[in-house]
């Protein structure tokens, strides 16, 4: 009963604030990996006072949530989300710019519109990221990159709270490195990045976005569902050589495949469940660890289910 009401509490708290609300909503429907159950309330949220009256409200009720954005590079279990869910996306997404070569975005705003935000304005520096599915809250988070370029490479500075106290972070302070970022190790939540770029003639912009996304399209399983690259690269060496090396071109347990295409994927070849996907990646793991000797440790964050 507790929980019943606890729940209520959210929803309502949700809607004073002109949330979007939806109950009892399939989480493959928010993820680029296609899987992943129900949750209790799956709240779209549309400004820091309304996250942080909810994000309070929950922690008060002692109710459980999760916050994520896009949904890139998160696989849910089949079996769902025993909470709520809140979401960083399009109504959290508002890009401005500071200055002549300085852009701030809100967390959910998606990594690709903010690459277009900067061409459109003559600002480089952002060309690697363009074609990465994410949010600015999980490219900081997981400082994405690609092409020889990260989000460490043009980030100035982060706004973050935890229990509704709000914190500046330079770029400095953020542990910035492959892969990793503090806000793995706290309970921080993103809610806006600053990022200084270099003023660029547009079309040198437009053709090396064009380039990257050309080469993603060539090189990545765009055509299935999947989270990314499944695992980090490891020092001095590349996960999807080691993954092909180790004879898992293909390799599958169910309807999840590593990827003929690119074996550092992991691919939803049509209902993959949750169950076969981490399967797979395990066996991976496994296999790969005792044939070259190296551990690969997977990129995409797994939320198993949180009633057990």
């Amino acid at each position: 009963m507790k929980e019943d009401n606890a729940i209520i509490k959210i929803i309502q708290k949700a809607k004073e604030h002109g949330c979007r609300v939806l109950t009892d909503e399939r989480l493959s429907e928010h993820t680029t990996f296609k899987i992943g159950g129900p949750c209790k309330a799956f709240i779209s949220i549309n400004g820091v006072d309304c996250l942080k009256e909810l994000i309070q409200l929950a922690d008060d009720e002692e109710y459980p949530y999760f916050v994520m954005g896009k949904g890139s590079n998160l696989l849910f279990d089949d079996r769902g989300f025993d909470g709520v869910i809140f979401h960083l996306g399009g109504d959290f997404s508002n890009i401005s710019l500071v200055d002549d070569t300085t852009i701030k975005a809100e967390a959910g705003c998606s990594l690709m519109n903010v690459c277009r935000f900067a061409c459109e304005n003559g600002l480089g520096g952002l060309e690697f990221a363009f074609g990465i599915p994410g949010s600015v809250g999980g490219a900081v988070y997981m400082n994405a990159g690609a092409y020889g370029g990260e989000i460490k490479d043009v980030l100035v500075s982060v706004k973050a709270f935890n229990k509704c106290k709000i914190l500046d972070f330079d770029a400095e302070d953020m542990n910035l490195s492959y892969r990793h970022s503090i806000f793995q190790e706290n309970d921080y939540i993103i809610t806006e990045a600053v990022f200084k770029l270099a003023k660029k003639d547009k079309s040198e912009i437009k053709a090396l976005m064009d380039d990257y996304l050309k080469r993603r399209k060539s090189k990545q399983p765009l055509e299935y569902p999947n989270g990314g690259s499944t695992f980090k690269r490891p020092t001095g060496q590349f996960a999807g050589k080691l993954i092909e090396e180790s004879g898992l071109r293909g390799f599958s347990v169910g309807n999840a495949e590593v990827s003929q295409k690119h074996c550092g994927f992991v691919i939803n070849k049509g209902n993959a469940t949750f169950e076969e996907v981490t399967g797979l990646i395990k066996k991976v793991q496994d296999i790969v660890k005792e044939k070259t000797g190296y551990f690969l440790e997977c990129e995409v964050e797994i939320v198993r289910y949180n009633a057990d």
